[in-house]
C-alpha cells in the first residue's frame, strides 16, 4: 500500500483545478477551496483514513480536469483511485437529459463503499451550505436531486448523514420562505 502524503495530495488537487483556471461558480474563489473543505469535513469522522482524505481532495478532478484515474493510482495508490472512481460521475451528455444523467450517477453512487459515501456526504454538505443563498432557481432542482442522493448515502458516516439531512431540511425551509416573498 502506497503511503499518502497529504501535502503532495493538496498540491496535486490545486494544480489540477488551477490548470484549467477553475473557480467556484458563485464566489469566484479558486475551485480547490471546495475539495479542501470536503477533506476537512471528512477529517471530523472517526476512523477516517489518509486514502479517504486524499480522495476527498480529488473527488472532482477526473470529471472536471484532464487528470485520469490512472495518474491518481500511480501517484497515490489503488485505494485512493478506487475511492475517486466511486465518487466520479459516470454520466455523459449523450446519456440523455439532466434527470437521466443524474439517475445514472445516482445508481453508480448507490454501489459505492461506505467510505466513498462518507466523502459524498461531506461533498453534499459543502455544496448545500450556500446554494439557496446564491441561486434560488437552481436550488429547487439541486435540492430535489440531493434528496434522492441522500437516500443512497445511508451507509456513510451517521453523523455526517444527520448533518446533511438537517442541512437539506433547513435549505428547503429557507427556499420556501424565499419563494413566498
Amino acid at each position: 500500500m502506497k503511503e499518502i502524503n497529504l501535502n503532495n495530495a493538496l498540491l496535486f488537487c490545486q494544480n489540477g483545478h488551477n490548470s484549467i483556471n477553475q473557480v467556484r461558480k458563485y464566489t469566484n474563489e479558486p475551485y480547490w477551496v471546495h475539495p479542501v473543505e470536503v477533506m476537512e469535513i471528512v477529517r471530523t469522522v472517526p476512523n477516517h483514513t489518509p486514502a479517504m482524505l486524499a480522495a476527498a481532495l480529488f473527488h472532482d478532478l477526473v470529471e472536471d480536469t484532464p487528470i485520469k484515474l490512472e495518474e491518481i493510482e500511480e501517484l497515490f495508490g489503488a485505494e485512493v483511485s478506487i475511492l475517486v472512481e466511486m465518487l466520479t460521475d459516470v454520466s455523459m451528455p449523450e446519456d440523455g437529459n439532466r434527470r437521466q444523467r443524474k439517475d445514472k450517477d445516482l445508481q453508480h453512487t448507490a454501489k459505492a463503499s461506505p467510505e466513498a459515501k462518507t466523502i459524498k456526504l461531506a461533498d453534499l454538505i459543502s455544496n448545500t451550505k450556500s446554494i439557496v443563498e446564491y441561486d434560488v432557481d437552481f436550488a429547487k432542482v439541486y435540492l430535489r436531486e440531493k434528496a434522492l442522493l441522500l437516500e443512497v448515502l445511508k451507509e456513510g458516516d451517521k453523523t455526517l448523514y444527520d448533518i446533511a439531512y438537517q442541512l437539506m431540511q433547513d435549505s428547503e425551509m429557507k427556499l420556501m420562505r424565499l419563494t413566498l416573498q
